[in-house]
């Protein structure tokens, strides 16, 4: 058993086991020899209500960790700040006075009610503490959101100071309900609840145009180092739930991210230019991608050079959007050492989503890709690597980004280096199995496939699983592969498929069994 989160009122374990998401059977939770927890069988718990500064001893389905809490110098509640906790009155400037007021190593705890709030900014070596039934009300009217300026001009000729930023550009954007630019060391914990009700104001109206700024997120992390979440549910964002940008040490432990399905750009986890993230028994059920890793759109990644590197996804539930875990499509600074583990899909369009397009640049490099112990059910396309992909807003040059014929070699193109598929089971498929389509002068490195079993489903409908500019319609197809320098099979099952098990294009299969 292993800690991934620790605050001085709360932890967050992991068992450790191949079960994916949750453990094959249930067990109970010892904490100091008392028996705390009956039943349980997700591989993540966490535990409230602890003493800082006091060792305790975990046991778990046969395993042990003996943890000690964090000390703590000082608890400052908002209601001592004046904050009404009555849903109606802006609690605003008492939850923030008391942020700025807290000293390293106290507590900012937001006892049960409901806080009407704007958006609220973190500050250094801060801990806030969601309490259960404590829930955090965003404000409706957009006129009343701070909004971060896109770029601003340094005093060193040529520099720009970036603090807004939409899809991968920087753009004038809302402040997320929940802020944080440059701090480092902060934790939000607790078993409350943020609550962005997009779902009572206009953010998802006419949600492609820019009204005054770009539409918030729920929580924005901008170049923050050492950030931690665990526990909270975030739910009913204007747009994405989590934004974590050009930001370093990012956990999330146990938290729950919801959108209603049907609601557009309502992700869960988007980590941009980050590096060392950790997603960690999360559960998602939102109105686009689960999570979406990036690291920005041309000019951001073209010029500021910072990939995304050393993502671990472990033991999540993904349930409902358009992917379950998606690389890209912004990702023109590259991606780099990315695991997915031990995770559950349910009901995703697409599961492991891989997109790119010409243009993205040759810094568009994505390499040391890991799918291991994977559970898909009623996933349309279980798995898609895409070059060609057809992003909402055209390219200007559509005819080179969207061709099909070979085109020159030059700063304009991306690559794909191996991406490893292993131990993943897949029910009730209905569009493909999976489709690797790489670009004629660039093709694909490699795509290993060692223990994955594909079912169909026999009422299955036809669908769109690669997203192109003319995109083809599939429906219970097997395995494609177009422009792959290399595939590896052992030990692959497609089961029901109506077209052939394999389809090759320019692909060449090592070996199979």
């Amino acid at each position: 058993m292993r800690i991934i989160f620790i605050s001085s009122r709360s932890i967050s374990a992991e068992l450790e086991n191949t079960d994916i998401y949750e453990c094959s059977h249930a067990f109970s939770i010892r904490l100091n020899g008392e028996t705390v927890r009956t039943e349980w069988k997700k591989n993540v718990f966490s535990l409230y209500g602890l003493t800082p500064d006091t060792e305790y001893r975990v046991e778990a389905d046969g395993q042990t960790v003996v943890v000690r809490t964090e000390p703590e110098c000082v608890t400052l509640d908002v209601r001592e700040f004046y904050a009404q906790g009555n849903g109606i009155t802006d609690d605003t400037g008492a939850i923030q006075a008391a942020i700025l007021c807290c000293p390293p190593q106290g507590r900012v705890l937001i006892p049960e009610g409901r806080y009407w709030i704007r958006p609220i900014f973190l500050k250094s070596h801060v801990r806030i503490e969601l309490a259960k039934d404590a829930v955090l009300l965003g404000e409706t009217d957009r006129h009343k959101y701070p909004i971060l300026p896109g770029r601003i001009p340094m005093n060193e000729e040529g520099k720009e100071f970036y603090l807004g930023t939409w899809e991968g550009i920087a753009e004038s954007a809302f402040a997320g309900l929940i802020t944080g630019v440059g701090v480092k060391d902060v934790k939000l914990y607790g078993e409350g609840i943020i609550d962005g009700q997009a779902n009572r104001s206009d953010w998802w109206i006419n949600d492609r145009v820019k009204r005054v700024a770009w539409r918030p997120r729920g929580i924005f992390l901008n170049r923050c180092e050492d950030v931690s979440f665990q526990g909270i549910t975030c739910r009913n964002t204007a747009s994405w739930n989590q934004h974590p940008f050009f930001s370093k040490h990012v956990t999330y432990a146990d938290v729950v991210l919801e959108n209603p399905k049907e609601n557009p750009n309502t992700d869960g986890i988007d980590p941009e230019s980050c590096d060392d993230v950790n997603i960690i028994g999360c559960s998602f059920s939102v109105g686009d991608d689960c999570i979406a890793i990036k690291s920005g759109k041309l000019e951001m990644g073209l010029k500021l050079k910072t990939p995304c590197t050393n993502v671990r996804i472990r033991n999540c539930l993904m349930c409902y959007g358009h992917g379950a875990v998606t690389l890209g499509s912004e990702l023109s600074a590259g991606l780099h050492h990315i695991s997915v583990t031990q995770c559950r899909f349910v009901g995703t369009d697409r599961g492991l989503r891989i997109k790119s397009q010409r243009g993205r640049g040759k810094a568009a490099v994505v390499s040391d890709v890991v799918f291991d112990g994977i559970e898909m059910k009623n996933v349309k396309a279980p798995l898609i690597v895409n070059m060609f992909y057809k992003a909402r807003n055209h390219a200007p040059d559509r005819e080179y980004v969207y061709s099909l014929e070979k085109q020159p070699v030059d700063d304009r193109t991306p690559s794909f280096g191996t991406f490893s598929f292993r131990n993943i089971t897949a029910d009730d498929v209905e569009w493909t199995a999976g489709a690797f389509w790489g670009l004629p002068e660039m093709p694909i490195g490699e795509i290993e496939l060692e223990n994955v079993s594909f079912v169909m489903k026999e009422d299955a409908e036809a669908g769109a699983a690669v997203m192109t500019l003319d995109s083809p319609m599939y429906r219970k197809s097997g395995l494609e592969f177009r422009h792959v320098e290399q595939v590896t099979m052992k030990n692959v099952q497609v089961r029901g498929a109506e077209t052939e098990d394999y389809i090759l294009q320019d692909a060449n299969i090592k070996y199979r069994n």
